[in-house]
């Protein structure tokens, strides 16, 4: 039997999965910081709830992976963190809005695959429900660039807002019907090129000229404010989507790296206002770093009251901010272990080391195949383990360890709690 990978998935190697558990650490970090609080759903999800009339949408319907429980009960993977939420949301009144939460976990899509996009894949989200004031939005915004600040990456993030691209589709002569439909496609302007987009318009029934306007101007070198001052202009009114396009950039007034891009859509169905996402300024990563926005219908209309849940969130897609840090190369850690112990001949007194050094907070590790100093030396070199603990009969009549600095090779004669003071300096 040839063992492979399906398709779109990978393996995380130590060196790959301690670095995600540090980006991680450090987004919990910001986003506690701003006040949101952990939240955990399950990996699947009733299908009829993913599938719902306010939730994903026919486009993400088509990537979901669907199965049965014995009970023949219709089931499918969550494809993003969001839908779960707002039914945890409608399934608990009780809770006090505004409320805040963050979220990390992975997510499935069955769709196509490339370098920063695959089929499982882990998400970091954070959401802000029970309250319609443009100060979410922006604050989300932030957040997500304090995340990036974090982690030592610069970004660039595009917003628009649902309802003014609606307006302008519908002035360019988009039937309200083929509203969704035009959006969806507009969003692939800067992703494919400039000819697929028109065949796709074509392909829907929607007027090539209908979206002409937007597509000139989100290519145009604008600041945000002439590109709002050209769409005012172009609308000849300052339609709601509009207005809540001015109040937030008030709100993110100074942040440079945030601009108005109007062909921005968002692929999901239940973006009702603000749209998002952020991109690394200086990467081969094309693919978004995070992306979200204002679904104000979602959780309310999975009750049957689509207003009653204002709510606002975004994502950060773990996969394709991993892949722009493996860009920068650098050396990462192999292991978590700090102390590798090396008995010779002294496997009990070493039993009793190894417990005082854990004791102690030190992650420590031991040989237990009895091998030579040299090749226990190697194995510690081999996982950049930064000290080994060296345990022979001499020492211990002395009441000490052998403690040895790989990178340098300097040792010295410590008793185990001077190397445990050594070990935690």
């Amino acid at each position: 039997m040839e063992l492979q990978l399906a398709k779109g998935v990978r393996d995380f190697a130590p060196d790959e999965a301690i670095a995600r558990d540090e980006l991680i650490t450090k987004l919990r970090r910001v986003l506690e910081r701003y006040g949101y609080n952990p939240l955990e759903t399950p990996t699947f999800e009733r299908r009829d709830v993913l599938a719902a009339k306010y939730a994903g949408g026919a486009e993400i319907l088509k990537e979901m992976f669907i199965f049965r429980d014995q009970g023949r009960r219709e089931l499918g993977l969550r494809y993003d963190l969001t839908v779960p939420f707002a039914r945890f949301v409608g399934m608990n009144p009780q809770l006090k809005l505004p409320f805040k939460r963050y979220a990390f976990g992975r997510v499935f899509r069955d769709g196509p695959v490339k370098l920063g996009r695959y089929r499982e894949f882990y998400q970091c989200d954070a959401d802000i429900v029970g309250t319609k004031s443009m100060l979410a939005d922006a604050e989300c915004i932030r957040v997500a660039l304090a995340g990036f600040r974090e982690l030592g990456i610069t970004v660039k993030i595009a917003v628009n807002n649902r309802r003014l691209l609606e307006a302008l589709l519908e002035k360019g002569g988009v039937p309200k019907e083929k509203v969704v439909e035009a959006m969806l496609t507009l969003d692939k302007v800067k992703k494919v090129p400039l000819e697929e987009v028109k065949r796709e318009l074509s392909a829907k029934n929607i007027p090539q000229d209908a979206a002409d306007f937007i597509i000139r101007l989100a290519a145009e070198e604008k600041t945000s404010q002439e590109r709002l001052a050209a769409v005012r202009e172009y609308l000849g009114a300052e339609p709601e989507g509009y207005r809540e396009l001015v109040e937030l950039f008030t709100y993110l007034e100074g942040v440079e790296v945030v601009s108005f891009d109007p062909s921005l859509a968002r692929g999901l169905a239940y973006y009702t206002s603000t749209v998002f996402e952020g991109f690394a300024a200086e990467s081969p990563i094309t693919s978004s770093l995070c992306g979200g926005g204002r679904y104000d219908t979602l959780i309310g209309g999975l009750l049957g009251k689509p207003e009653a849940y204002p709510a606002v969130g975004f994502s950060f897609g773990i996969e394709p901010i991993m892949d722009v840090l493996k860009q920068r190369g650098g050396k990462r850690p192999k292991t978590l272990v700090r102390a590798y112990i090396i008995p010779i001949k002294t496997i009990t007194e070493c039993i009793a080391i190894a417990e005082r050094l854990r004791e102690a907070g030190i992650n420590a590790d031991m040989d237990v195949n009895g091998k030579s100093i040299s090749k226990n030396l190697d194995y510690a070199n081999s996982y950049g383990i930064p000290y080994a603990v060296i345990a022979g009969r001499q020492e211990l009549e002395q009441g000490k360890v052998k403690l040895k600095e790989m990178d340098s090779g300097k040792e010295e004669l410590l008793t185990v709690e001077e190397a445990i003071a050594r070990l935690t300096s």
